[in-house]
């Protein structure tokens, strides 16, 4: 117990659970946004790698470490639009488009990885973001290295969390989105495009979610792998229904899940030969189930999620 306890109340422990939840905060704020417009994106997994390579790629390139940022950001974008333009105005299984987004964006990505490097045994290597070293803050005791000695992307991804409660709390254009993804018909009866209004949420949010991607090969690592991505994205759909949709919860759950993460390789060095290592590789997992059961019995669900409109249909 005094072992777990020097653990949870070390900074070190903190600052790796914070690093650790940075894609799910790109992540879980980029399904948030969508399914707050009434759509499902389970195109999640396959834009986190779509994002990851091209980040990477763009960098190895040359096109610098922002460059690489918006070049993820627009891959996600693109896939998307095509997850947007399936569900919206065609109307398709928000699940089976969603789940095909994330087949054919893993297999481009792997498949252009493969075709612009095909006799590497090894990825390239390029030069991540490196961790802020800003002064007196970074020297503070506790808070400095866990909130002023990380990168800039994580920074990023906590100034997300503001924008967009910011956005879907103080701005016409955040209760239109919410609107959307609850009654569509009164949203059309005021004359605003509900095609539009989703279709955007979807592109916006899917451009996070690729920053998500991008952090685990120009952050957290210096190369692509593949299955690097590893469930993130699915996590990421569970984390939404923990936050009942709300981003200030939602970064609340991307930090406990990073805590339970960040635990369990502390765990497995303190015992892990007395317990199997796959104890405590699944511990995040189950906690995270635990918890999600416990808040979704209270979630307040958008009314019209997986529900497709069609203009003039009742």
């Amino acid at each position: 117990m005094m072992d777990l306890l020097n653990i949870l109340l070390s900074d070190s422990f903190w600052a790796a659970s914070l690093r650790i939840a940075t894609p799910l905060i790109f992540g879980v704020l980029g399904a948030l946004i969508c399914e707050r417009a009434g759509v499902l994106n389970l195109g999640i997994e396959g834009i986190f790698v779509v994002g990851a390579m091209c980040g990477w790629m763009a960098v190895w390139l040359g096109a610098g470490l922002w460059g690489g940022v918006l070049f993820a950001a627009l891959a996600g974008a693109f896939f998307g639009l095509l997850h947007a333009i399936l569900t919206v105005p065609l109307g398709l299984s928000q699940h089976v488009s969603g789940l095909g987004i994330t087949l054919f964006a893993t297999s481009v990505s792997y498949y252009t990885y493969r075709t612009a490097l095909p006799n590497v045994s090894s990825p390239p290597r390029i030069e991540p973001f490196q961790a802020l070293d800003i002064p007196v803050l970074s020297d503070l005791p506790f808070l400095g290295p866990v909130l002023f000695q990380q990168t800039a992307l994580t920074w990023l991804a906590l100034l997300m969390v503001g924008l967009v409660w910011y956005v879907m709390n103080r701005t016409a254009l955040g209760v239109a989105i919410k609107a959307v993804g609850d009654n569509p018909d009164s949203v059309d009866a005021q004359g605003l495009s509900v095609y539009g209004l989703r279709m955007g949420a979807i592109v916006a949010g899917s451009a996070l979610m690729a920053l998500g991607g991008a952090f685990l090969t120009m952050s957290a690592f210096d190369a692509f792998f593949f299955g690097m991505v590893n469930g993130r994205g699915w996590v990421c759909i569970a984390l939404v229904i923990f936050a009942s949709w709300r981003p200030g919860k939602a970064l609340l759950g991307a930090l406990l899940f990073g805590a339970f993460d960040a635990l369990q390789v502390r765990l497995q060095t303190e015992m892990g030969a007395l317990v199997p290592g796959q104890v405590f590789l699944m511990a995040p997992y189950i906690l995270s189930i635990i918890a999600l059961v416990i808040a979704a019995r209270s979630a307040d669900y958008p009314r019209a999620l997986l529900t497709p409109w069609f203009k003039g249909q009742r």
